[in-house]
């Protein structure tokens, strides 16, 4: 069963961009920027700091949506992150390598995903789009449960 909602982290680490080799499925052998599925209730910055940190040992903070992908009955935002700390390195599991690479380079890679080569040329042409995480929230909603981006 397809999850239906996922996040990419995109993260500019002095120049470069990070990116994963991932261990499975479609993407098996292939590079990716980083990121996964929300978990039950979870906001997607929260998950997109979440999974890198996770696969990478990288923290970062959400900035806001980037891009976003939604084919059939799944959607995955790209979160712009901005890099906090901490050296990259793999998690032995989910990937088999991190790498930092300059767009240019990355997008002539025969292994990087078909996905991920698209963000790196939209990233090229515009690399400070995002569509910002608003701070506003409703008085009557739960900061804790509650995203808006572009206001």
């Amino acid at each position: 069963m397809m999850r239906p909602f996922a996040v990419s982290c995109l993260v500019p680490i002095r120049g470069r961009l990070l990116f994963v080799r991932h261990t499975y499925g479609v993407a098996n052998g292939r590079i990716l920027i980083p990121g996964g599925y929300l978990q039950e209730g979870e906001l997607p910055s929260h998950a997109a700091e979440r999974e890198l940190l996770e696969e990478t040992g990288v923290t970062a903070k959400s900035r806001g949506v980037f891009a976003a992908r939604c084919k059939g009955g799944q959607w995955i935002l790209v979160i712009r992150m901005e890099y906090v700390s901490g050296e990259p390195r793999s998690d032995g599991h989910e990937n088999s390598e991190v790498l930092l690479l300059k767009p240019e380079n990355a997008i002539l890679r025969p292994d990087i995903t078909n996905m991920s080569r698209f963000i790196m040329k939209a990233y090229i042409d515009a690399p400070d789009r995002v569509i910002p995480l608003s701070e506003e929230v409703p008085p009557t909603y739960d900061p804790a449960r509650y995203e808006f981006y572009g206001v």
